[in-house]
């Protein structure tokens, strides 16, 4: 599970980053609300620790503004503050949860199992964007009744790409999370697979494409016709 630290206090984030990575997370470590976005751009990730008091964008602003843009990506906020009408803010933007500082490294363990867990519960039997329904039942791709069963690899990518279509996926992402960390899988796979994936969607019909964005990843768009893919 692959979590992004915004934690400016430099002390702190080492710390919680080596809690972190003792109990299993890919962590990801930026120090302001500025490089917080941009990370959040182009990786995918299944949970945000968010530091409220960040330079460049506090935290209030930067949830305010992914939230905005449908980033669903689970958000623990951190603060020094207590006041009640902080954690209410930080809730009413959209955060999942919200800890007040100093804590005990347990609750801040538990409250993560506790957004993530959530998020994986709150997702449907379907994604949808466009006019492209993801069925992640039985792994087919339907564009008004038009159907394509997808194999394991290509139904992988198309999810995460569909579930996060306002966000860059690099295709070191795309080699971890599919291809896992070991494998001997080389990086031009993730290309052929894109390219098997724009194929059935071209060939349902689908409104959605499959971007390539240059040195970053690929994205999902829907109504990109006139746009090169490639």
């Amino acid at each position: 599970m692959r979590l992004l630290l915004a934690e400016d206090e430099r002390e702190l984030s080492a710390a919680l980053q080596a809690v972190l990575k003792r109990n299993h997370y890919e962590v990801d470590a930026v120090y302001d609300g500025g490089e917080a976005y941009d990370y959040l751009q182009t990786g995918n990730y299944d949970g945000f620790i968010l530091d409220v008091m960040m330079p460049v964008m506090d935290g209030f602003t930067l949830l305010k503004k992914i939230r905005s843009e449908r980033n669903n990506v689970p958000v623990l906020m951190l603060t020094a503050r207590a006041e009640v009408d902080d954690r209410v803010q930080g809730l009413d933007l959209g955060a999942d949860d919200y800890l007040t500082k100093p804590f005990a490294m347990k609750e801040l363990l538990a409250r993560i199992r506790s957004i993530t867990r959530r998020m994986t519960e709150a997702e449907s039997s379907s994604l949808q964007l466009g006019n492209v329904v993801l069925d992640l039942l039985v792994f087919t791709l339907e564009v008004e009744g038009n159907k394509e069963r997808l194999p394991n690899k290509e139904f992988q990518m198309l999810q995460m790409l569909l579930a996060n279509p306002s966000q860059i996926i690099s295709t070191e992402r795309f080699m971890e999370k599919i291809w896992g960390f070991d494998s001997d899988a080389e990086y031009n796979n993730v290309e052929v697979y894109v390219s098997f994936l724009r194929r059935k969607l071209a060939s349902v019909k689908s409104n959605v494409t499959i971007v390539s964005i240059r040195n970053a990843g690929y994205r999902a768009e829907v109504g990109n016709d006139s746009k090169n893919p490639s």
